[in-house]
């Protein structure tokens, strides 16, 4: 057993979405998000599945509090729905009550289970009812103003409670998936679109920011930022042009958002390359944008060995592979194509990220999907081996840069707490360390549950 030990504050838990989780879509007044709309048309999701039932959550959270309580953890992230707390989502649309009032429940009792609440204000569901009004995000005048006060009533009906607060969750996915390659809500493609998205994205989450601090922060003691998601990029091989594709890999992905938000500017290579289509900021915008996050909110999966050559303007014109130069792959391939498990570009992003921004780190979501973990016996899928080797690697790697490299991590959020709703692939990539029966709604902790749980019990410092 190792003898290095995280600070005793060190926060952990679980993270989960509204949209993926909650399912009762029109319960309590709530009205459709963009979500909703996307995953109702026909070619949108695998199997055409949508999130009507999902975790059946909305129902069921004193029974995932419970779950959360017998997992050990200090802490859970999870969102609102914009949708049930002003159905129509504008500055001058009725509130919901009752959409308040269950959020409340859900807080108070984490809070009455030691279990400390982070909540994320935007998970990619927009009401519907801006999206038919405006366009949604590619409307700067109008977004702005309705997701800051949307964002000042969760402050003013929550605060007193919630400390952490997170403004968007990856707006790279809200931006390029949902306006670009349109494989998201609200299904949307071209090479412009995503560019003001993006822009209108981070004016939103800054100016929800400058509110908190100018009118909360001192009474209610909390901190707010913003979660932005990397794969790691490693140079394929250690060629010039494969290390400087890397880097061009990282600006296109993270940069993009973590560059104005943290320096005040956007990358001079994303600049070079998208020319007048991308946006710029005012002078007195560019007050509010830079150093508008109290920490740096983190979402990483894996890590990618990226070469010079691609042809997509989107990932900064570089091509990703698995596959070493001697034919080996990266790691274990899970149930998504996308992700392999390797723990030492885990590490490297973090020292990047700290080296980069010198901001704290909260690693907000980490997890790993079983290969075909959806058709498996139950019996098979809660010996998740695979998952268990990912979660032992990880932490382990985070423990390195933080213990022995000087890196400021304050948290870890496993993905997820719950199978649910993936999105586009529906249901049938698997992230939960909770099996979820889509027919029973029966919750069966797999085995990862308790490596996780016993790995923090070791490695955080007794206060």
């Amino acid at each position: 057993m190792s003898t290095q030990k995280l600070p005793n504050d060190f926060v952990w838990g679980y993270a989960t979405a509204s949209y993926q989780i909650e399912g009762s879509p029109d319960a309590d007044g709530r009205l459709p998000s963009i979500w909703d709309t996307f995953s109702h048309t026909a070619g949108t999701t695998k199997g055409g599945d949508n999130g009507d039932v999902a975790t059946d959550s909305y129902k069921r959270w004193k029974e995932n509090v419970a779950l959360l309580k017998q997992y050990g953890v200090n802490a859970y992230r999870f969102s609102f729905s914009w949708s049930r707390i002003i159905p129509l989502g504008g500055r001058n649309d009725p509130v919901n009550e009752a959409g308040i009032k269950h959020y409340r429940a859900l807080i108070e009792e984490l809070v009455s289970n030691g279990i400390t609440p982070f909540v994320t204000l935007y998970h990619w569901d927009l009401p519907q009812g801006l999206q038919d009004r405006y366009g949604g995000w590619l409307n700067k005048e109008e977004i702005v103003q309705d997701y800051v006060h949307y964002a000042k009533l969760c402050f003013t009906r929550y605060g007193d409670l919630v400390k952490n607060w997170i403004t968007h969750n990856e707006p790279w996915c809200v931006s390029v998936l949902g306006h670009a390659t349109g494989v998201f809500a609200p299904g949307h493609k071209g090479n412009k679109e995503h560019w003001i998205v993006g822009h209108n994205l981070i004016l939103a989450h800054a100016y929800a920011v400058k509110l908190y601090r100018d009118e909360f922060k001192a009474s209610q003691g909390g901190r707010i930022g913003i979660t932005l998601d990397l794969h790691w990029q490693e140079p394929w091989d250690d060629s010039p042009a494969n290390v400087k594709a890397a880097q061009r890999g990282i600006d296109f992905k993270l940069g993009r958002f973590a560059d104005p938000i943290y320096k005040g500017y956007y990358p001079e290579t994303i600049k070079s390359i998208v020319g007048d289509r991308l946006p710029e900021f005012t002078k007195e915008e560019l007050v509010v944008v830079k150093g508008s996050s109290d920490f740096f909110g983190l979402n990483t999966y894996t890590t990618q060995l990226v070469k010079e050559g691609g042809d997509s303007e989107i990932q900064g014109n570089v091509k990703y592979t698995f596959t070493r130069p001697d034919g080996t792959q990266l790691g274990t391939q899970a149930h998504v194509p996308w992700l392999q498990t390797y723990a030492p570009g885990f590490r490297s992003l973090l020292n990047y990220l700290w080296k980069t921004y010198n901001m704290p780190i909260y690693v907000t979501e980490n997890g790993f999907p079983v290969k075909d973990e959806h058709i498996l016996p139950l019996e098979q899928v809660v010996h998740d081996t695979d998952r268990i080797e990912y979660y032992d690697r990880y932490l382990n790697a985070l423990l390195q840069a933080a213990t022995e490299d000087g890196v400021p991590v304050k948290s870890y959020f496993a993905w997820s707490l719950l199978d649910n709703f993936e999105w586009a692939d529906g249901y049938e990539p698997r992230f939960g360390v909770t099996h979820v029966d889509y027919k029973t709604q029966k919750r069966t902790p797999k085995e990862s549950v308790e490596v996780v749980k016993r790995w923090f019990t070791e490695h955080i410092a007794s206060s």
